[in-house]
């Protein structure tokens, strides 16, 4: 498939352990380990993609279920991955019980891709064991005012950071083929604090000098002045 084919080596796939990549800006967790021990751990990885985050918080240890909507991606990540376990589902409705998981993670995943990230919040909420972990990156919502381009045109804000209409594609007979929410940062905190968590920490990573590689609007122009990426640190009460 298209994506993987673009971004499954930054994404890990050619790594024989994958790697949990939490943004374009290439940070890791092995490198900023927000998500705590894992050895020993239950995890769930929401949005998982290509599991590529699942298939490395495995050879770290943990017991590791990898969760996402997408067939195609889910194929992509048996091809990959053959020792984690693969589920197909909707991340507002979560199939497993109550208290199940230690840890729930998600690497741009699920989240900007429904209409009630609450729904979300609250099914994690209710499968992490108290004091439970979730830790989850998405687009950076300052970038919303600024257009979708990697050199200096996507530098200048050109619409409201508080325009919460969603972003919609539409194929060649106007059905959507892809939507992405926005949410401001405040709304982000009142989804969290509703579902039942406190945030421990809001992680806004840096862009690294070593990385030269453009991702759609993401880019060293961009990174090294603007966040392109929030990584909401939570925990269950």
């Amino acid at each position: 498939m298209a994506y993987a084919a673009e971004h499954g080596r930054f994404l890990g796939d050619e790594t024989p352990r994958g790697a949990l990549v939490w943004g374009p800006e290439g940070w890791t967790e092995a490198q900023l380990t927000l998500l705590g021990p894992i050895t020993g751990r239950r995890i769930l990885e929401i949005g998982a993609g290509g599991a590529q985050g699942a298939r490395w918080l495995a050879s770290q240890g943990a017991e590791v279920v990898a969760l996402d909507i997408s067939h195609s991606m889910l194929r992509h990540a048996r091809a990959h991955s053959p020792v984690v376990p693969l589920v197909q589902a909707d991340a507002a409705r979560l199939p497993f019980a109550n208290a199940s998981f230690d840890l729930a993670c998600s690497a741009y995943g699920a989240i900007p891709f429904v209409a009630d990230a609450g729904a979300v919040f609250s099914e994690v909420a209710r499968v992490l064991r108290r004091g439970g972990r979730w830790v989850f990156s998405v687009t950076h919502p300052i970038r919303w005012a600024f257009p979708d381009a990697p050199g200096p045109a996507g530098l200048v804000a050109d619409r409201p950071y508080f325009d919460r209409t969603p972003y919609v594609e539409r194929d060649e007979d106007g059905t959507p083929s892809y939507v992405e929410h926005h949410r401001t940062l405040g709304d982000t905190l009142r989804a969290l604090v509703d579902s039942g968590f406190r945030v421990v920490d809001l992680v806004e990573p840096e862009w690294p000098e070593a990385n030269e590689e453009i991702w759609g609007g993401w880019s060293p122009t961009r990174g090294r002045l603007i966040p392109g990426t929030a990584i909401w640190v939570c925990e269950l009460l």
